[in-house]
């Protein structure tokens, strides 16, 4: 019986060890797209991150918002990271590129393949989404946020838990369009905060302005450059 089971032993055995080198050699890439991205975003300081909906158009009013908060962070002295794709992220490229300011596209590979704006005047390919989430948060001073999807939530979610469990220095966090986002803060408060799964502070970490020169003002009463 014991030679009828050595060969399935063997065979599952390879397997395993198979997926064990695959996997040190996937540190090797994912150790060069950390040292890729510090070295290449190390000149950026400072910059302000904005996220919001991959399917807005140009002329659409939260694209043209998007333009505009962007151009006016340019105007003020900072840098804008965006995602590298279409939508908002194109629109705060297109806003910091057209304001003389450094517009930096962090795409990412998808298999329906996101293509790069062409507005990102620094750009990066990532292949690992939460390499490339380090990057928006190491190197931004601020989020601002237009309204999204669930890859918008995801980044917003990430930066309020950083900042609520202590792993990272506070900063601004800001949602742009309060009737956009007006459900998900009312449940937050009205649900979550009531049920006590959050402190009465924890809400305190989240800013909602309207008003593209509001945000920068916002900013810049915590960012002294």
């Amino acid at each position: 019986m014991a030679k009828d089971l050595k060969p399935e032993y063997h065979e599952q055995q390879y397997v395993i060890d198979d997926l064990t080198i695959r996997d040190s050699w996937r540190m090797f890439r994912i150790l060069a797209e950390f040292v890729d991205g510090f070295e290449t975003l190390s000149q950026i300081y400072p910059a302000v991150s904005m996220f919001g909906s991959a399917r807005v158009k140009p002329g659409e009013p939260y694209y043209e918002q998007a333009v505009e908060i962007a151009s006016l962070l340019v105007k003020h002295g900072f840098n804008v990271i965006s995602g590298g794709g279409p939508g908002v992220m194109e629109a705060a490229n297109k806003g910091a590129a057209e304001a003389g300011g450094k517009s930096i596209g962090l795409n990412i590979q998808l298999p329906y393949e996101q293509k790069p704006n062409p507005f990102a005047n620094i750009r990066m390919d990532f292949r690992y989404f939460f390499i490339r989430k380090v990057m928006f948060v190491k190197y931004a001073v601020a989020y601002v946020i237009l309204p999204g999807g669930f890859g918008t939530l995801d980044e917003f979610s990430e930066a309020i838990t950083l900042i609520q469990t202590h792993r990272i220095k506070p900063f601004p966090v800001i949602l742009v369009n309060r009737s956009y986002w007006k459900g998900l803060l009312d449940w937050m408060r009205k649900v979550v905060y009531s049920e006590g799964m959050i402190s009465p502070e924890d809400m305190d970490i989240i800013q909602v302005i309207d008003e593209p020169e509001e945000v920068v003002r916002a900013i810049k009463k915590i960012i002294i450059l």
